[in-house]
């Protein structure tokens, strides 16, 4: 799998469909694919290396559910706790009846930011969460899921500040980076002095025809402005790496596999959830049509469910999160897979590369 793997990815690179790219598989708790390619940097030439942290965006939803999922396996939180138990002001305008559970499924009702929040807004956690607890819910908590792009990471965050006294970057390391040695490789806020290790990230070509192609009044556009929306730039901002923004993460793709791995069983003498959380945590929880985005997204408790560019009916045993620009991770519940791919040729739209690779990885496994 590894030859297979390395094959593809040097292919990609080689024809210029990717600039720099990262492919980490586990099987049954076993590193059997650690692939890169590429150039880290564009401007130095830095190459690609397996400790070479990416960007990648909504893929750091799935360490945020991992996050959480640790502390209530350790009974310090419940799934259907009123947020307000917690976190009190988060109550007005009728959201006292939200639930953990509701904050995990995108089914909370608080979507959307102000249109002219900016980047050193996000990086302002407390401003955030005032915002948030104080805005109005589009939808009575409960009644429809819809993808909170920005504020997902924020209310989920904030909960688990207020069960552990600690921000969630601190939680991260404690509680899922460091048992899993992988303190250097899986971040929220990127320390300053590790910003030279990062990949740079670069627009693919047509990304701008991308999200012109988008229709203007879909509600999710309208909830996340411009300026805080994942792109190339966005990306690389310092303020966005070294601030606590859970929404998105920064890692490698052999750290978060590793992570994945660790749901799924033992790696090294490290589980992080027992057999009976995994169950619960991974199974349907909503496959409702997404109010954001206008079609069904199958998910679990702060999971999306389904395998990339296969269709999610028919592979609901697979559970993570893609990231806008290409990246993705997840674990697979029937094959014992957990699979990392992380880029920086950032594309909007669907990941060729995620889908393509993915689908090799799965026939591999299964014979």
């Amino acid at each position: 799998m590894q030859k297979l793997v390395q094959q593809t990815i040097d292919q990609l690179v080689e024809s210029g469909a990717e600039l720099g790219i990262q492919v980490a598989v586990y099987q049954h708790g076993e590193l059997v694919v650690d692939a890169v390619a590429g150039v880290a940097d564009p401007d130095s030439g830095r190459p690609v290396t397996s400790d070479t942290p990416f960007y990648s965006a909504s893929t750091g939803k799935g360490v945020t559910a991992t996050v959480a999922h640790v502390l209530a396996d350790r009974g310090a939180l419940d799934y259907d706790t009123p947020i307000v138990a917690l976190w009190p002001e988060f109550g007005a305008h009728g959201k006292d009846k939200a639930t953990v559970r509701h904050a995990l499924t995108h089914s909370v009702g608080v979507p959307a930011v102000p249109s002219d929040l900016t980047v050193r807004d996000l990086a302002d956690w407390d401003r955030m969460c005032a915002l948030i607890a104080a805005s109005e819910p589009w939808w009575e908590p409960g009644a429809k899921s819809g993808y909170h792009a920005v504020t997902w990471g924020f209310v989920m965050g904030e909960i688990i500040r207020r069960v552990t006294g600690k921000p969630i970057s601190y939680v991260l390391g404690q509680e899922v980076a460091a048992p899993l040695g992988i303190a250097d490789e899986l971040f929220f806020g990127v320390p300053e002095s590790e910003l030279g290790r990062l990949a740079r990230l670069e627009e693919a070509p047509g990304s701008a025809a991308v999200m012109a192609a988008m229709p203007a009044d879909m509600p999710m556009l309208k909830a996340t402005p411009p300026a805080v929306t994942p792109s190339a730039a966005y990306g690389n901002d310092p303020v966005v790496l070294t601030s606590d923004i859970p929404s998105g993460g920064t890692m490698t793709a052999r750290a978060v596999a590793r992570m994945y791995a660790a749901l799924l069983g033992e790696v090294d003498g490290v589980r992080l959830v027992s057999d009976e959380r995994l169950r619960e945590v991974t199974a349907l929880a909503t496959a409702d049509v997404d109010h954001m985005v206008g079609f069904p997204i199958p998910r679990a408790l702060g999971y999306n469910l389904g395998r990339p560019g296969a269709d999610p009916r028919d592979t609901l045993s697979v559970f993570g999160m893609p990231g806008m620009g290409g990246s993705t991770a997840y674990a697979d519940t029937a094959t014992g897979i957990s699979f990392a791919l992380t880029k920086n040729r950032f594309c909007p739209g669907p990941s060729l590369a995620a889908d393509r690779i993915s689908e090799l990885v799965t026939k591999a496994a299964t014979g």
